[in-house]
């Protein structure tokens, strides 16, 4: 039931009119089990109002509304109940009563209160998701970030079954859980999380303060749950941030649920984080899984003090909350005592500034300070400019302002604006005062344009080898077609390494000069007069947000040497670079391929490794001159198997092989292996072939034809859990028939009954880049079955299915005159035509890129 979409305008208007007190929620979930498909929702809240009184509305997605009083007078529940918005008419000066009786619905999208059966043990267990607009699917809710309140939730569960909320958990009374109200908070981190879940306690103490800490999953996880891990990072998170922020976390306690079927990878509700339960790793990961899992603790711990205790007014600020949230677990990461990653910037660098680079050179890019003007806007835009060029320039701001400045500012805004709505000029405020620095210009030039800035260098050197003249060379390349604004030169500041080869080969960096970069072309005196460096890094330590291209000579050094630089960072930015290159048609995937295979094995960062084997796969499968991809997929498969053979015993980088293998297996023999491996008559000393592994192969296996249905049923036999029930719809729906192709469209297309991590399952499966000529007829039922899909699904399923199965693997120049003749025709509302946009722009950038690629051969 989508609802309808809150304009910036009318919002604006309500928050004039209306200072909202106290809600007070009362839940029936007593057929949750039973699988009633609704429960009873009575809402009370008290608000004030302006003076001059006037007309407004209250937000509710409810199948039935039974009762609406507002300040004791009954009003007619069928007449102020439209479309998802209660009116509410005649309002008085002062304080006004409403209250709201309702029957609400149960979802399996993720969205508003989320219903989930485990199949282990047949018991049901719920989870609210309610950020942007989803608490109206559970209460009445003014649902906007400016009209904080406090919650008082008293919920009737089933015998037996815990309830959390953001208060502390009382005792129940008859099954009856009665929570004390919230501190001041927004609608959207409100939350509830009731079932008969496992949890593990402890507690955070440090001078005379305790915060109850708790982790909760479902009791068939309780077996693979490391509790005292995800405990050792959350004291860590509170240990810095509260040094760093100088402000004592705000809330009464603090627990992490990891539930089921979870659309994000976590939610920061207020002293109870919601966090998707595939981090309750049931077989072996490797190092950059758990490090990827602290990341998404600390980012939703910092969110208690950035997003909860002081929140965006309207959602155009939604970046400065996901963007301090993601720099603040990296900085974290890499300075916490005790910290079991220091390498965090790396890992930034090589994950978060990858995604930026590719969000903002889509059509879509929009300034880091989005204009959102309503709801379906925000929905769209937690992307990779909202969350990750966002952190990118708070790093470059911290740079800019100094470090001791910036957290100095963060304090003063945390103790001004505690528990208040705040934009981001209150921000730069505290930080110009502090730092003395005018932010200004620097935010119009970094948060209020789009678009990326390609820095390189251009040096001259004499018969000696000595540096005569060195500058840096900043382009602002044209935004791609679509795209609003103008190209933007900006103030960088950054670092340059000076590296040579030492006596063991290795990549030892000897200089580093930092400076601000500004306009089109700055000097770069420091460097004037010594010996040219094997290899000149600009953007070294990764401070500023930009594209970086080394001069020919370092390029050089750089494609024979890349895995020998000593520190994982420049390492990493190097790769960066080169994976830029090839998705900028700058560098051949066949000469991309020859890089990776020529350095990887150096490589000793495990999330850098896995990283490149993703982008080699999709460079070869998207970016590869289609008369020369079976030869690049052999090439890579057959060192994909030599790494594997080779690697330690046990070691990450083992397990990380036998991922890559297993995804690009092609060979008789090579299946053949992975068949031997999944029985257990052919063994890898160390490689443990668990459960996780075991569907990785068998979902090859199905995808290539080896495997069928009952090979599939008997693997789901061995893991009859929500998970095994994820990976055997992906093997179903990998298989390369007609029928099986036909039958997952149906279930996602056709069908809108699947849950929504079961669909996102059958969407993986069905996508798969061997299967090209068997998917091609789906791309005119996508276009014609899309904008009905759109209108009568809830958001999250709606993106899904938009960009999970628009035909991206069809990389021709058909598929981009089919894509813009819908757009032309289909009049999509914004949200979805920004979806379709992005994933034609891949198609047009792979097609590029392709031909790119055939020019390297002679073709």
């Amino acid at each position: 039931m989508p609802g309808t979409n809150l304009t910036r305008e009318e919002a604006r208007q309500r928050a004039k009119l209306l200072t909202v007190d106290s809600y007070e929620i009362e839940l029936d979930l007593t057929g949750a089990q039973s699988g009633e498909g609704t429960y009873r929702s009575v809402t009370t809240v008290r608000f004030d109002v302006a003076e001059g009184g006037g007309e407004s509305f209250i937000d509710l997605v409810a199948p039935t509304v039974h009762e609406v009083t507002l300040n004791g007078d009954a009003l007619d529940a069928a007449e102020v109940f439209q479309d998802s918005r209660i009116a509410l008419p005649g309002l008085l000066p002062g304080r006004n009563i409403l209250r709201v009786v309702a029957d609400c619905a149960y979802t399996n999208t993720g969205e508003g209160l989320h219903r989930f059966v485990d199949p282990v043990d047949d018991q049901a267990y719920l989870y609210t998701q309610f950020e942007v607009p989803d608490a109206r699917r559970v209460f009445a809710s003014f649902e906007q970030p400016d009209l904080k309140a406090t919650f008082q939730f008293t919920v009737k569960a089933p015998e037996g079954w815990t309830v959390i909320s953001n208060s502390p958990t009382p005792e129940p009374r008859d099954d009856v859980w009665v929570f004390e109200p919230t501190p001041r908070i927004s609608s959207y981190v409100t939350a509830l999380i009731v079932g008969p879940y496992h949890s593990v306690h402890s507690v955070y103490e440090k001078d005379g303060q305790s915060v109850p800490l708790g982790i909760y999953c479902r009791p068939s996880l309780a077996e693979h749950l490391d509790a005292d891990a995800i405990f050792e990072v959350t004291r860590q998170g509170f240990e810095w941030f509260q040094e760093k922020f100088d402000y004592p976390y705000p809330f009464a306690k603090y627990d992490q649920l990891f539930v089921p079927e979870f659309n994000a990878g976590a939610m920061e509700n207020a002293g109870a984080v919601t966090i998707r339960d595939q981090y309750v790793f049931r077989s072996k990961v490797t190092d950059a899984a758990y490090e990827v899992r602290a990341a998404t603790i600390l980012h939703e711990l910092a969110h208690m003090w950035f997003g909860d205790l002081v929140t965006m007014e309207w959602w155009n600020d939604l970046w400065l909350n996901e963007s301090f949230a993601t720099y603040a677990e990296a900085a974290c990461q890499a300075d916490a005592p005790g910290s079991k990653w220091p390498h965090s910037w790396t890992t930034f660098a090589n994950q978060m500034k990858t995604w930026a680079y590719r969000q903002d050179q889509l059509p879509s890019t929009h300034p880091i300070m989005a204009d959102i003007s309503d709801l379906d806007d925000v929905l769209v835009n937690f992307d990779g400019i909202t969350y990750a060029k966002g952190a990118s320039v708070l790093k470059q701001l911290v740079a800019y302002v100094g470090e001791d400045a910036f957290f100095r500012g963060v304090q003063a805004y945390f103790k001004r604006h505690a528990f208040g709505n705040t934009r981001l000029s209150d921000l730069l405020g505290a930080l110009e005062e502090t730092s003395g620095r005018d932010l200004k210009t620097w935010s119009k030039a970094w948060l209020e344009t789009a678009g990326i800035n390609v820095l390189r260098p251009e040096i001259e050197t004499d018969a000696e080898g000595v540096v005569t003249s060195f500058a840096i060379r900043q382009e602002a390349p044209a935004l791609p077609a679509g795209a609003k604004g103008e190209p933007t030169l900006r103030p960088h500041r950054i670092a340059i390494g000076a590296y040579d080869l030492d006596g063991n080969g290795k990549l030892v960096r000897g200089d580093r000069v930092e400076l601000d970069v500004d306009g089109e072309l700055t000097a770069v005196p420091q460097l004037v007069g010594k010996p040219r460096p094997a290899v000149l890094l600009l953007n070294d330590d990764d401070l500023s947000y930009a594209k970086v291209r080394l001069d020919e000579q370092s390029l050089a050094v750089v494609t024979e040497h890349l895995g020998d630089f000593t520190e994982s960072l420049p390492r990493a930015l190097c790769w960066a670079s080169a994976w830029d290159m090839t998705r900028d048609a700058e560098l051949a995937t066949r000469d991309y391929l020859s890089l990776v295979l020529s350095g990887i094995g150096k490589e000793s960062d495990i999330g850098v490794v896995q990283s490149l084997h993703r982008q080699v796969k999709l460079a070869i499968d998207q970016y590869a001159a289609p008369t020369a991809r079976e030869t690049l997929l052999a090439r890579w498969t057959e060192a994909t198997l030599a790494h594997l053979r080779a690697a330690e015993a046990g070691s990450d980088h083992q397990l990380a092989w036998a991922r890559a293998f297993a995804a690009t297996a092609r060979t008789p023999e090579q299946l053949d292996l992975l068949d031997a491996l999944l029985d257990g008559t052919t063994t890898i000393e160390g490689l443990a072939v668990d459960t996780e592994l075991r569907w990785a192969f068998v979902q090859r296996l199905a995808a290539v034809g080896r495997f069928g249905g009952s090979e599939i049923a008997a693997e789901y036999e061995r893991d009859r859990t929500a998970a095994g029930e994820r990976h055997a719809a992906t093997a179903r729906a990998a298989r390369p028939t007609e029928a099986a192709k036909a039958e997952a469209w149906e279930s996602v297309v056709e069908s809108d009954k699947l849950p929504n991590a079961v669909q996102e399952s059958v969407i993986a499966g069905f996508v798969q880049t061997d299967q090209r000529e068997l998917l091609a007829p789906y791309t005119e039922r996508y276009f014609e079955a899309l904008k009905g899909v759109w209108e009568s699904r809830s958001h999250e399923m709606a993106q899904q299915i938009a960009v999970g199965l628009y035909p991206a693997v069809q990389v021709s120049q058909e598929t981009l005159d089919r894509t813009d003749a819908w757009l032309a025709s289909a009049e999509p509302n914004a949200a979805l035509r920004r979806l379709v946009s992005e994933s034609r722009s891949g198609v047009e950038r792979a097609l590029r890129a392709q031909a790119a690629d055939a020019a390297a051969a002679g073709e």
